[in-house]
């Protein structure tokens, strides 16, 4: 079973950068679609951001769209969100995941392996 943990959370004011980090454990992360979700407090947890395993392809939800920017590095099992323009509307834990399946990616109900996150809050 896969091992997913995220850092680089934190406090951050509105207008700022974080950068968020996700480390894997296993030999075939490469074969496999990555993303980042998202929980706010009292809120189902939603997509933010998905790569395939090759990272030719990015997906994003609409409210990040420009702002963040999800990444790969394949050779270090790892997984990255850049996000700038931090809103205080961006504030939630943000946990990492990998898809159900290699070699495949339809969407957001694809993923079925999660970290156990990591806080970010945005101050206005």
């Amino acid at each position: 079973q896969v091992q997913l943990v995220e850092s680089g959370g934190g406090l951050v004011q509105a207008g700022g950068s974080l950068r968020l980090s996700c480390v894997a454990s296993g030999r075939t992360f490469s074969n496999y679609a990555m993303g980042w979700f998202r929980q706010a407090p009292g809120k189902e947890r939603d997509f933010v951001a998905a790569i395939t395993g090759s990272g030719s392809n990015t997906y994003y939800t609409d409210s990040v769209k420009g702002r963040f920017t999800i990444s790969r590095d394949n050779a270090k099992n790892a997984v990255y969100l850049q996000m700038n323009s931090l809103k205080p509307e961006d504030t939630a834990i943000y946990y990492c995941a990998r898809s159900r399946m290699p070699y495949y990616y339809s969407g957001p109900a694809d993923f079925a392996s999660w970290g156990q996150g990591t806080q970010v809050t945005v101050s206005s």
